[in-house]
């Protein structure tokens, strides 16, 4: 039985304070939610050591949104992955679709952002999806695939079974726009027949998020499909409700 993982990506909103807010609101409302039902929740750096504290031992994991691709040093402005260990910080997304659009990350800047992270037992949730002229293309799969390939390809074994994927169709984040169940299942189960090719039988228990738009009103539909594991949620996650009840889709 695989995870169900709802993770919250607060993106670069709310101050510390309503943070805090937001995080135990969260907290308190998945007390009712069904234990087999993981709920993380990824605010700004700047939040971080002040989630953790009002999350601790409610049952809310926390991540941060990136780290550096360097382990220390003359680099102004970064975080690095042993920064936010230190904070008890137990996840951290890489290869988000902003990231790779606004800044420019590639997959070598992403190998060594997941070779930090694992050094750091962070657990890294890796984004994958295709761009909107990629997907009429027909170009979806092979987007995806060497996104794979070209990262998740040079993990251990024992790396890959603790990773988390999520796929991002591009183009229904923050558009309205989404995928339809039936889509999201194709390219779910595309995705883990990729990573079953190498590394066999232990891609059945590896969690795929969706991360496209989706919310209380979507998110029983596409949960209902056999390879989507839960969803990486944006806008959504800064209204606790809204989350909550994304969760209690399951």
């Amino acid at each position: 039985m695989r995870k169900k993982i709802v993770a919250g990506n607060w993106k670069m909103n709310t101050t510390p304070a309503e943070g805090v807010e937001l995080a135990k609101a969260v907290a308190a409302g998945t007390r009712n939610v069904d234990k087999s039902v993981n709920f993380i929740v990824a605010p700004p750096f700047t939040h971080l050591s002040e989630v953790m504290k009002v999350t601790r031992g409610t049952g809310v994991a926390v991540s941060a949104q990136n780290c550096a691709d360097e382990a220390k040093g003359a680099y102004t402005g970064e975080v690095s992955a042993a920064m936010i260990a230190s904070l008890g910080v137990e996840y951290v997304l890489l290869g988000h679709s902003e990231r790779r659009e606004y800044y420019g990350e590639t997959s070598a800047t992403l190998n060594k952002k997941m070779a930090l992270a694992y050094a750091n037992n962070l657990i890294p949730i890796y984004c994958i999806g295709e761009k909107l002229e990629e997907r009429e293309a027909g170009k979806h799969f092979e987007v995806v695939k060497s996104q794979i390939e070209e990262v998740v390809f040079n993990l251990t074994a024992e790396e890959f079974s603790k990773l988390v994927i999520a796929y991002e169709p591009v183009w229904a984040i923050g558009t309205g726009k989404t995928a339809t169940a039936d889509q999201a299942q194709e390219i779910h189960a595309y995705i883990r027949s990729v990573l079953k090719g190498k590394f066999g039988e232990a891609a059945d228990q590896t969690v795929i998020l969706y991360g496209g738009s989706c919310n209380p009103s979507n998110a029983k539909e596409l949960f209902s499909k056999e390879d989507v594991d839960g969803g990486l949620i944006g806008g959504a996650s800064l209204k606790a409700d809204d989350f909550i009840a994304i969760g209690e889709s399951f």
